[in-house]
């Protein structure tokens, strides 16, 4: 079962602030699903113009913190290399169903759907507590540095 702190996750992405955009992951099902969780603060930087009197986290940035939850887990598992780059290379089906604001804790539930010639697929949910915020399917590869 892999547990994965923010030192963990430091190890696995390239990301730093204020890119990096989950704290925590949790392997659900063995090698196939996971629950990544992003702690939202009013301190994140896209907050000063997102929107000043009216703070909402972007939906594009829910995306990309998906996406680094499966480009995290894909590694954990040894699905790429140390000497590899995660580039993002599809999202269908996305969907936005509720403002996430500062305070909220967003729990994202990646499923692998397939891994064929270099390109992951996987099936994204975001939920603040029990209420579905977002969902896409994301499409990703690793290459050379």
């Amino acid at each position: 079962m892999i547990n994965l702190d923010i030192m963990d996750i430091l190890k696995l992405l390239p990301h730093r602030y204020p890119f990096l955009l989950i704290d925590r992951i949790e392997e659900v099902e063995e090698g196939t699903k996971c629950n990544g969780y992003k702690n939202v603060t009013i301190n994140e930087p896209f907050f000063q113009g997102h929107f000043p009197d009216h703070p909402i986290m972007p939906g594009v940035l829910i995306l990309e913190a998906m996406a680094q939850v499966g480009g995290a887990y894909i590694r954990a598992i040894g699905g790429a290399g140390d000497d590899t780059v995660t580039y993002f290379v599809g999202i269908d089906k996305a969907r936005f169903r509720k403002p996430v604001r500062p305070g909220d804790q967003l729990r994202m539930e990646i499923e692998m759907l397939s891994s064929r010639r270099g390109i992951h697929v996987f099936r994204g949910k975001a939920y603040v507590g029990d209420s579905l915020v977002a969902e896409a399917e994301l499409k990703a590869t690793f290459v050379e540095k």
